[in-house]
């Protein structure tokens, strides 16, 4: 039975309604539209999941929030419990670009670098948490955060008026599992690296596997395996898997931005790549929504890839 539910979507979108922005759908070509998370605050789609999940927790702990984060996560952690007037402490593995730890230094969260992946910063917060009482946000697998990240599906059903297929990046699938439950009848066309196959090995194995962890995406799309919730929901046959080789999100993104100015970082870049390298290949007349995550990113790349 699944843990989080269209209602449960509904809910969240009332909840952070006036916190979280309905960013914009573009366009880009008959029927090919891009959901723009890349202006969301906090620069991705997680401050969705993250102020869903503080609202939903009631009064907080003098401790505050705590969160393990490749990056994106964090800034959304550290944005929602500035904006709600709570203490953020963040741990991020040392793959954290220096964009994301900068960004979370200019949000005031206290911060600790630790480990080599997100699985290692994860398991220090969890003890940190232990230590403290601080409510953890988890960065996928928590309903509350999946509900919230829901709410992108809601916008492009109803911004598009229905579209057939949605392509949007797995790491952890919080977002794909979210997005699956809130656009309710859209196929999900879940698009992960080839190096980091957490859905596509789940699939596989029946259940979440860890995978390695490697590859441009890393840092935010890097969980070492996929989280129970998404794959109670990413096992419907609604959703397909997609890998793409790195290859292709660096043309992606470099595509997003020479064709149309839109910033991504990787992670962000990862959908479209499924799209723009033909690893999906919509059919004549398909409707296809395509997420663009996250956009935090040094601007200084995005010509070189």
């Amino acid at each position: 039975m699944t843990t989080v539910t269209y209602d449960d979507v509904l809910a969240a979108a009332g909840r952070i309604s006036g916190l979280a922005l309905r960013t914009p759908v573009l366009e880009v070509s008959p029927g090919v539209y891009f959901k723009l998370e890349t202006l969301q605050h906090s620069g991705s789609f997680k401050v969705r999941g993250a102020f869903n999940r503080i609202l939903s927790a009631g009064e907080l702990p003098g401790s505050g929030v705590i969160a393990a984060s490749g990056g994106n996560h964090g800034l959304a952690v550290a944005y929602a419990a500035r904006e709600l007037g709570a203490r953020a402490e963040i741990f991020v593995p040392e793959v954290t670009s220096p964009v994301k730890v900068a960004g979370l230094e200019a949000l005031g969260a206290h911060i600790t670098q630790t480990g080599a992946i997100y699985s290692d910063a994860a398991e220090a917060a969890a003890k940190r948490a232990a230590e403290t009482g601080a409510l953890v946000v988890h960065a996928y697998d928590q309903g509350e955060v999946v509900a919230g990240q829901g709410t992108v599906g809601l916008e492009i059903m109803e911004q598009t008026g229905g579209v057939d297929t949605i392509l949007v990046a797995v790491g952890g699938g919080g977002l794909a599992a979210g997005v699956t439950i809130g656009s309710s009848a859209a196929r999900i066309v879940a698009v992960e690296p080839e190096g980091i196959p957490t859905l596509h090995d789940a699939l596989r194995a029946g259940r979440p596997v860890p995978v390695p962890v490697r590859g441009v995406a890393a840092d935010a799309l890097g969980a070492t395996q996929l989280g129970r919730v998404a794959f109670e929901v990413l096992s419907s046959s609604r959703v397909s898997s997609v890998l793409v080789g790195d290859e292709a999100i660096v043309a992606a993104r470099r595509e997003l931005w020479r064709r149309h100015r839109v910033a991504v970082e990787h992670a962000g870049a990862t959908a479209y790549a499924a799209l723009s390298s033909g690893g999906y290949r919509a059919e004549a007349g398909e409707r296809v929504a395509v997420v663009l995550c996250g956009a935090n990113t040094d601007p200084a790349t995005l010509a070189i890839g």
